[in-house]
């Protein structure tokens, strides 16, 4: 049996690019490169949680998390097992999945996929926040400074060089008409040298017409122009895989914890606020703890109100009172 999760984009809404397959005896989720499952965020331990397999089952076990692990609206205890069932959603941190156990919906994912994902949620973050997600290249210095490509399309050969049709149009004259060719494949940039006269560099190394992999950060010389490669996503999952682990408040949990449309239980204890019967407009006052209450339901001051009876009881009282004043008064003459 494989399992297939699925990383919610908010809690309820899914994306199949989204959408990873396992058939392992052992998963990892967390937020660093060597996780199966890499989830980009702050509150996400850089070791969280691990499912592992028990013959047709599988078990999710949190591996004492900052955050915590939540299974539906069960707060793991760290180290302790709990059986997963398709339809399932686990909160990690701050990031909500969604697990289903059965035959693979698509092939296995691999570190490439996992990491793919992790650059898609980054960048689905990024382009929420207003900032530029999109992969690019930049002529930073040179006769073509500031010319700047889009990479949009995985897995297409952009053209850079002199001729009129090349993607990245050079006016440089050293440049050839189709010098290299860089090509966007899932979590990476490949880069090769299309037959160009003079060659090209990256990273102070000879390119040949063998891809090699261009990182941000490393230079790329094309004829008497400098190039730089532009990935935000990459930047970003490379500065969140390195800071610490976030603590969630209490207030941040309350949010995601609480399932979308529900309405809140009422409150119990201290805080909760009797509710005046219809038409009652002097509600009871609660009964102290420990109270006898069936003796307080039969009180006139609980209903707040005196009875004939409590009035004539009052009188007596008086009354005896009284007489007894006049009776020391006469013995005392």
């Amino acid at each position: 049996m494989a399992l297939t999760v699925t990383v919610l984009s908010g809690k309820d809404k899914a994306s199949s690019a989204l959408r990873l397959t396992y058939d392992a005896p052992r998963i990892v989720i967390g937020r660093t490169e060597g996780c199966e499952i890499r989830l980009p965020d702050p509150s996400v331990s850089q070791r969280h949680a691990s499912i592992r397999a028990r013959g047709a089952e599988y078990l999710l076990v949190d591996e004492g998390s900052k955050n915590g692990t939540l299974l539906g609206k069960v707060m793991l205890s760290p180290h302790s097992p709990r059986v997963l069932k398709t339809g399932d959603r686990v909160r990690i941190g701050r990031v909500w999945i969604e697990v289903a156990v059965g035959p693979p919906t698509g092939p296995v994912t691999n570190a490439a996929g996992a990491r793919g994902v992790a650059l898609a949620l980054v960048a689905e973050s990024l382009t929420a926040a207003g900032d530029a997600a999109d992969t690019r290249i930049l002529v930073v210095e040179g006769p073509d400074s500031g010319k700047t490509l889009v990479l949009a399309e995985v897995g297409r050969l952009y053209v850079l060089g002199r001729a009129n049709e090349a993607h990245l149009a050079l006016d440089d004259a050293d440049a050839s008409r189709r010098h290299v060719g860089v090509t966007p494949k899932g979590d990476r940039v490949v880069v090769q040298d299309l037959g160009s006269k003079s060659g090209a560099e990256l990273d102070g190394a000879m390119l040949g017409a063998n891809e090699a992999v261009w990182r941000p950060g490393q230079a790329l010389v094309v004829g008497r122009n400098v190039l730089a490669l532009i990935h935000p996503a990459a930047e970003a999952l490379a500065e969140i895989e390195r800071g610490p682990d976030e603590a969630m408040s209490a207030e941040e949990r309350a949010v995601l914890d609480e399932p979308e449309g529900s309405t809140p239980p009422p409150p119990v204890g201290d805080d909760a606020t009797p509710t005046p019967p219809p038409g009652d407009d002097f509600p009871e006052t609660p009964p102290p703890p420990g109270a006898n209450t069936r003796t307080l339901a039969r009180s006139p001051r609980a209903r707040g109100g005196w009875g004939v009876t409590d009035a004539a009881v009052v009188l007596l009282a008086l009354g005896v009172l009284i007489l007894s004043a006049a009776g020391w008064w006469l013995l005392g003459k």
